[in-house]
């Protein structure tokens, strides 16, 4: 873990791609997408399988390391109402049953409008953006808001490492503005949009298994 300061709160950066806040022992997910592949196969398009384990097992390993007591999705839990799927809910009741003590909030967020609440069955409180906490304002779409800074995900923020086209990295990044933080999209299997950070922003890119401060000259153009 990488642990920096935003809006004066401790917050360590995990490599699998969550961060948490530290003092509050709550560990904060964007854009986890789960049932996207579901989805996609519904619509006849052929896709890997296993992505929700994938996203499932990443999620506890997050939680086993940051010693989190508390997870908040910052949107997009779920993909579609596709999502509803047994095999998905059965992958999902499981993993509940394993963090059974675990509270979990969701803040909406355009995906979830579509694909509906969580079955209660799973103990996931579904509030809309901004969820305040402190001087944190918890959201889905990376806006500013009066008074808080903004924690949230929906852009799926990456960078581009590397000079000749061949030997360029497409990474998934943290990137904090002034304002508003935005964290990299936590499912397995979800698109990157190719950020391109201003003066005076910080960005940490995600490795396979540290996350690192980018010093701006060293983006690709």
């Amino acid at each position: 873990m990488l642990e920096i300061e935003v809006a004066g709160l401790r917050l360590a950066l995990l490599a699998q791609r969550a961060a948490c806040l530290v003092d509050e022992r709550c560990l904060l997910v964007a854009d986890a997408h789960i049932g996207k592949a579901a989805s996609f196969r519904r619509l006849g398009v052929p896709v890997p399988r296993g992505t929700t384990t994938q996203t499932l097992q990443r999620l506890s390993e997050a939680i086993a390391l940051s010693g989190a007591r508390r997870v908040v999705f910052l949107g997009d839990l779920l993909h579609s109402a596709h999502a509803h799927a047994p095999a998905t809910l059965q992958a999902l009741a499981q993993w509940r049953s394993q963090h059974a003590a675990l509270e979990l909030l969701l803040v909406r967020g355009n995906h979830d409008n579509r694909a509906g609440d969580p079955p209660p069955a799973l103990g996931v409180m579904a509030v809309d953006e901004p969820l305040r906490l402190g001087a944190l304002a918890l959201c889905h779409h990376p806006q500013p808001r009066d008074g808080a800074y903004v924690l949230a995900g929906h852009l799926h923020p990456c960078v581009v490492l590397g000079g000749r086209a061949h030997e360029r990295l497409r990474l998934p990044c943290f990137h904090f503005g002034q304002h508003v933080g935005v964290l990299p999209a936590f499912g397995a299997f979800t698109g990157m949009h190719v950020l391109r950070p201003q003066a005076g922003e910080r960005v940490f890119v995600v490795g396979d298994a540290a996350v690192l401060p980018l010093p701006q000259p060293t983006l690709a153009a």
